[in-house]
Formats: C-alpha cells, sequence, structure tokens
C-alpha cells in the first residue's frame, strides 16, 4: 500500500528557503531522514543513487492572473 502525504500552506520566501535547507542537510547527513508534513513525521532510507527533477511552469490567464510554479522531485528504491 503506498501512502501519500502532502503539506501545502504558504511560507515566506525566507521560510520556504529554509524547509528546503533542512531538507537538503538531513538528506546529506545520514543514511536515513525525517520529513515533516503537518503533524506526522515520515522517516525515509534513500540510497546512494537519488533520481532528481526539477520542473518549471509559467501560466498566463486574463481571468486567473499569471502564476509560476517549481516542482522538485527526488525518489529511489530503499533497500
Amino acid at each position: 500500500m503506498a501512502d501519500k502525504n502532502i503539506e501545502g500552506r504558504d511560507y515566506s520566501r525566507a521560510e520556504a528557503a529554509q524547509r528546503l535547507r533542512t531538507i537538503a542537510d538531513e538528506l546529506e547527513e545520514g543514511e536515513e531522514f525525517d520529513v515533516r508534513i503537518e503533524n506526522k513525521t515520515i522517516t525515509l532510507h534513500p540510497t546512494a543513487s537519488i533520481g532528481f527533477e526539477v520542473g518549471a511552469r509559467e501560466r498566463s490567464s486574463l481571468l486567473r492572473g499569471s502564476r509560476e510554479s517549481v516542482t522538485i522531485k527526488l525518489d529511489w528504491k530503499p533497500e
């Protein structure tokens, strides 16, 4: 069974950058790391090789206004 946990909320630019730094630091430091999503902590076990994907989207709409987004995806098969 696959559990999908997603947290969506607004952060300041500094808060968003700090959240990314925390994840990056934990990924680099050890064999496992924790990701906190709302009131749940998930322990992940990344392998030495990690798939890394970055996507950017620009949308322009007369009715809804312009919108930009960046998606960062890391994935691996735990051993």
